[in-house]
Protein backbone atom coordinates (compact mmCIF):
# COMPACT_ATOMS: atom_id res chain seq x y z
CA UNK A 1 0.00 0.00 0.00
CA UNK A 2 1.71 3.52 -1.14
CA UNK A 3 1.35 6.17 1.64
CA UNK A 4 -0.66 9.12 0.40
CA UNK A 5 2.15 11.69 2.27
CA UNK A 6 5.24 10.34 0.54
CA UNK A 7 4.39 7.62 -1.81
CA UNK A 8 6.32 5.18 -0.34
CA UNK A 9 5.71 1.61 -0.98
CA UNK A 10 6.62 0.63 2.08
CA UNK A 11 4.15 0.54 4.55
CA UNK A 12 3.36 -1.55 7.56
CA UNK A 13 -0.16 -2.46 9.44
CA UNK A 14 -0.06 -1.68 12.86
CA UNK A 15 -3.87 -2.48 13.58
CA UNK A 16 -6.84 -4.49 11.99
CA UNK A 17 -10.71 -4.04 13.21
CA UNK A 18 -13.76 -5.86 11.11
CA UNK A 19 -16.21 -3.32 10.64
CA UNK A 20 -19.98 -5.01 11.00
CA UNK A 21 -21.95 -2.92 9.33
CA UNK A 22 -20.33 -2.57 5.92
CA UNK A 23 -18.77 -6.11 5.79
CA UNK A 24 -14.83 -4.87 5.80
CA UNK A 25 -11.47 -4.53 7.82
CA UNK A 26 -10.28 -1.22 8.55
CA UNK A 27 -6.66 -0.89 8.53
CA UNK A 28 -4.26 1.55 10.75
CA UNK A 29 -1.15 1.80 8.40
CA UNK A 30 1.97 3.42 9.32
CA UNK A 31 4.79 4.51 6.75
CA UNK A 32 8.59 3.24 7.65
CA UNK A 33 10.06 6.14 5.50
CA UNK A 34 8.51 9.23 6.77
CA UNK A 35 6.29 7.51 9.61
CA UNK A 36 2.80 8.93 9.39
CA UNK A 37 -0.22 6.82 9.90
CA UNK A 38 -3.22 6.46 7.94
CA UNK A 39 -6.11 4.43 7.66
CA UNK A 40 -7.12 1.82 4.51
CA UNK A 41 -10.50 0.19 4.51
CA UNK A 42 -10.36 -3.69 2.65
CA UNK A 43 -14.11 -4.75 1.40
CA UNK A 44 -14.83 -7.72 -0.31
CA UNK A 45 -15.43 -6.93 -4.17
CA UNK A 46 -18.79 -8.21 -5.00
CA UNK A 47 -20.15 -10.32 -7.93
CA UNK A 48 -21.89 -8.26 -10.87
CA UNK A 49 -25.81 -9.15 -9.73
CA UNK A 50 -27.96 -9.11 -12.37
CA UNK A 51 -31.91 -9.44 -12.57
CA UNK A 52 -33.81 -10.62 -15.24
CA UNK A 53 -36.74 -8.92 -15.80
CA UNK A 54 -40.70 -10.34 -16.34
CA UNK A 55 -39.99 -9.10 -20.17
CA UNK A 56 -36.51 -11.11 -20.48
CA UNK A 57 -34.38 -7.90 -20.22
CA UNK A 58 -31.56 -7.70 -17.97
CA UNK A 59 -30.55 -4.58 -15.04
CA UNK A 60 -28.21 -4.71 -12.82
CA UNK A 61 -29.12 -5.54 -9.46
CA UNK A 62 -29.85 -1.92 -7.43
CA UNK A 63 -31.04 -2.65 -3.56
CA UNK A 64 -32.92 0.51 -3.80
CA UNK A 65 -35.47 -1.06 -6.05
CA UNK A 66 -36.37 -3.56 -3.24
CA UNK A 67 -36.04 -1.06 -0.46
CA UNK A 68 -38.43 1.44 -2.33
CA UNK A 69 -40.66 -1.19 -3.16
CA UNK A 70 -41.13 -2.48 0.45
CA UNK A 71 -41.22 0.95 1.89
CA UNK A 72 -43.94 1.55 -0.08
CA UNK A 73 -45.66 -1.42 1.19
CA UNK A 74 -45.04 -0.71 4.31
CA UNK A 75 -46.27 3.23 4.29
CA UNK A 76 -48.51 4.09 7.31
CA UNK A 77 -47.62 0.83 8.85
CA UNK A 78 -46.49 0.20 12.50
CA UNK A 79 -43.21 -1.20 11.12
CA UNK A 80 -39.73 -0.23 12.48
CA UNK A 81 -37.18 1.00 10.03
CA UNK A 82 -34.57 -0.91 11.33
CA UNK A 83 -36.64 -4.22 10.90
CA UNK A 84 -37.39 -3.26 7.39
CA UNK A 85 -33.78 -3.04 6.67
CA UNK A 86 -33.06 -6.06 8.42
CA UNK A 87 -35.50 -8.05 6.08
CA UNK A 88 -33.86 -6.21 3.54
CA UNK A 89 -30.40 -7.51 4.62
CA UNK A 90 -32.05 -11.04 4.73
CA UNK A 91 -33.47 -11.15 1.91
CA UNK A 92 -29.94 -9.58 -0.39
CA UNK A 93 -28.16 -12.85 1.64
CA UNK A 94 -29.99 -15.22 -0.01
CA UNK A 95 -30.21 -13.76 -3.25
CA UNK A 96 -25.88 -13.24 -2.98
CA UNK A 97 -25.75 -16.82 -1.15
CA UNK A 98 -26.92 -18.40 -4.68
CA UNK A 99 -23.78 -17.77 -6.17
CA UNK A 100 -25.30 -17.16 -9.60
CA UNK A 101 -24.72 -13.77 -11.68
CA UNK A 102 -28.33 -13.76 -12.60
CA UNK A 103 -31.40 -13.79 -10.70
CA UNK A 104 -35.55 -13.27 -11.98
CA UNK A 105 -37.26 -10.56 -10.35
CA UNK A 106 -39.41 -13.06 -9.98
CA UNK A 107 -37.21 -15.25 -7.17
CA UNK A 108 -36.91 -11.97 -5.51
CA UNK A 109 -40.32 -10.75 -5.24
CA UNK A 110 -40.98 -14.79 -3.69
CA UNK A 111 -38.25 -13.96 -1.25
CA UNK A 112 -39.46 -10.61 -0.04
CA UNK A 113 -42.80 -11.84 0.05
CA UNK A 114 -41.95 -14.74 2.29
CA UNK A 115 -40.05 -12.65 4.74
CA UNK A 116 -42.68 -9.48 4.37
CA UNK A 117 -45.92 -11.78 5.60
CA UNK A 118 -44.12 -12.50 8.84
CA UNK A 119 -43.28 -8.62 9.22
CA UNK A 120 -46.66 -7.31 8.58
CA UNK A 121 -49.50 -9.08 6.86
CA UNK A 122 -50.92 -5.75 5.51
CA UNK A 123 -47.97 -4.85 3.93
CA UNK A 124 -47.47 -8.31 2.75
CA UNK A 125 -51.00 -7.64 0.87
CA UNK A 126 -49.77 -4.12 -0.15
CA UNK A 127 -46.90 -5.67 -2.11
CA UNK A 128 -47.97 -9.40 -3.38
CA UNK A 129 -51.20 -6.69 -5.24
CA UNK A 130 -48.63 -5.11 -7.02
CA UNK A 131 -46.22 -7.91 -7.25
CA UNK A 132 -48.65 -10.31 -8.75
CA UNK A 133 -50.89 -7.98 -10.33
CA UNK A 134 -54.22 -8.62 -9.03
CA UNK A 135 -56.87 -8.29 -11.75
CA UNK A 136 -59.60 -8.22 -9.83
CA UNK A 137 -61.51 -8.21 -6.04
CA UNK A 138 -61.62 -12.10 -6.59
CA UNK A 139 -57.83 -12.76 -6.97
CA UNK A 140 -57.26 -10.50 -3.98
CA UNK A 141 -59.64 -12.43 -1.90
CA UNK A 142 -58.15 -15.65 -2.73
CA UNK A 143 -54.67 -13.99 -1.51
CA UNK A 144 -57.00 -12.65 1.62
CA UNK A 145 -58.30 -16.41 1.70
CA UNK A 146 -54.77 -17.99 1.49
CA UNK A 147 -52.73 -15.56 4.19
CA UNK A 148 -56.12 -16.10 6.92
CA UNK A 149 -56.04 -19.85 6.35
Amino acid sequence: MKCPFCGSDDTRVTDSRPVEETNSIRRRRQCDQCGKRFTTYEKIEAIPLVVIKKDSTRQQYDRSKIESGVLRACYKRPVPIPEIESMIDKVEADIYSRRSSEVSSAEIGEMIMLRLKDLDPVAYVRFASVYREFKDVGTFMDELRTLIG
